[in-house]
């Protein structure tokens, strides 16, 4: 078989790319791992040309059963690609027509790398949007499960990184599984707006060979195919938007991170971490530091790295395809590896954190967290809460003038600042008073939060099964 065979695009030319232009041509090993969903998009092509009356039952069953060989040879390692294959779709004519002859040259028939790149890289994140899923949802059931343990921990609750309210620690570890809830149901929002085929829009205008599109979609899982044939070759937001995803996650996985720095710091004093999930220094045998908190920290700049090198590819991009989309490969694999690098390690580091509840409630009612209580009793009562609000901070400039806190006022200190202020203001300056009175929905009383939970758990669930009940293309 000659040069110009081998490659898929080499007939008009008279002689074999330079060195440097197949060296840059090449696809990275890695792209590779779309190898199982161009074979499915093979198959479902293969049918297709059944239908349109290019191949015969035999020649189809024949090739379906050489994909699904080349699929399995692949998997067990004992296939790889060859210098001389260009791409995935190379690779995978060259074996097809080594095992079948000249019928495995039919395939091509009908379509174009362009719709095939496109239709593997979505059937590519559509698998991947359960398998990442299922990984962040083990993280969620680690936050969750420290959560359940402190419902009743009761710990200071922060604003601009000062004392600011008492809350309860549970409703603090669910504000972030919370955040990342958002991030699972980002994913799920992404596979029902890009479950569109793009095979069969072939190089650009659709194909004349390839028209019954929405059988070769449901064939491999899609609800229905593209509307519009350029714009199913050229368009790469839906990369673009699993890159977000990954970002948004990376973001709220370093914000949590940034607050395990702190609490495992000797200054907050709050979280013991794991041995198996904390390192030490190499000259100083004391520390014990957060690593895994401040790797994820980093990564996260990697992943918001890769939305921009994609977006910045595409911001001047003509239609329909040009070969600058191939770059949309590597900052999904890139952006997959990160992401599964973290997710395990920082699951196991919240699950096996030990909480220190009696410094968390030590801490809570410093830097007068109980303040806001005067102000809101003041409230009910009538007062304005322009006043209240005064009246509040000349009493917390009172108890510092005296070193005490506000649960240390007497009722004569009370009067004297103002003398709406009775006695009965103080049964209201305990920690366990503030926190059953924010006992509106999504507040920190702790029956509101065990409630959260209880909802929580209840969706979760349905994020898990929903990552779990799809079969891809080839279930």
């Amino acid at each position: 078989m000659s040069d110009t065979t081998e490659r898929l695009w080499g007939a008009r030319f008279k002689s074999g790319p330079a060195e440097a232009m197949a060296n840059l041509s090449r696809s990275p090993k890695a792209y590779f791992r779309l190898t199982p969903y161009d074979v499915a998009g093979s198959k479902a092509h293969a049918n297709e040309l059944q239908r349109a009356g290019l191949l015969d039952a035999e020649e189809t069953q024949r090739i379906v059963a050489a994909l699904q060989s080349i699929d399995e040879d692949f998997a067990a390692g004992k296939v790889e690609p060859i210098a001389a294959d260009e791409d995935v779709h190379t690779f995978i004519e060259r074996l097809l027509t080594e095992r079948l002859g000249t019928l495995g040259g039919k395939l091509r028939a009908g379509r174009s790398r362009n719709d095939q790149s496109a239709n593997d890289m979505r059937l590519f994140l559509r698998d991947q949007v359960r398998v990442l899923t299922l990984a962040i949802v083990e993280l969620q059931k680690s936050l969750v499960g420290q959560a359940e343990q402190h419902i009743h921990t009761i710990a200071p609750g922060f604003t601009h990184l000062q004392q600011a309210q008492p809350i309860v620690f549970a409703h603090h570890l669910m504000a972030h599984a919370q955040a990342i809830h958002r991030d699972i149901q980002r994913l799920q929002d992404f596979d029902k707006r890009f479950s569109l085929s793009p095979l069969g829009a072939a190089a650009l205008a659709g194909s004349a060979i390839a028209r019954d599109l929405h059988s070769s979609a449901a064939e491999m899982g899609y609800s229905g195919p593209c509307e519009n044939s350029i714009d199913a070759v050229a368009s790469r937001d839906h990369v673009v938007e699993f890159l977000f995803c990954c970002s948004m996650l990376g973001i709220n996985i370093s914000r949590m991170a940034e607050e395990f720095c702190l609490w495992t710091s000797r200054q907050f004093r709050w979280v013991d971490l794991d041995d198996g999930y904390a390192t030490g220094s190499s000259i100083m045998p004391q520390k014990k530091n957060p690593d895994i908190a401040e790797l994820a920290r980093g990564k996260s700049g990697r992943l918001i790295g890769s939305l921009t090198g994609i977006l910045s590819v595409l911001k001047a991009q003509p239609l329909s395809y040009n070969r600058d989309l191939s770059e949309d490969k590597h900052a999904i694999i890139d952006t997959l590896e990160t992401v599964h690098l973290v997710l395990p390690a920082f699951a196991g580091m919240v699950r096996t954190m030990t909480v220190r509840s009696d410094e968390l409630l030590r801490q809570a009612p410093l830097g007068f967290t109980l303040a806001t209580e005067v102000a809101d009793w003041l409230a009910v009562r009538g007062v304005p809460f322009k006043e209240a609000h005064e009246i509040t901070g000349q009493l917390v400039q009172l108890c510092e003038a005296q070193d005490i806190g506000l649960e240390q006022l007497t009722p004569q200190m009370l009067a004297e600042t103002d003398p709406r202020l009775t006695p009965d203001v103080l049964e209201c300056l305990t920690l366990e008073a503030a926190l059953a009175a924010r006992s509106g929905h999504g507040g920190t009383s702790p029956v509101r939060v065990a409630e959260q939970i209880t909802r929580f758990k209840q969706q979760l669930a349905a994020q898990e099964n929903w990552a779990n009940d799809y079969a891809g293309p080839r279930g």
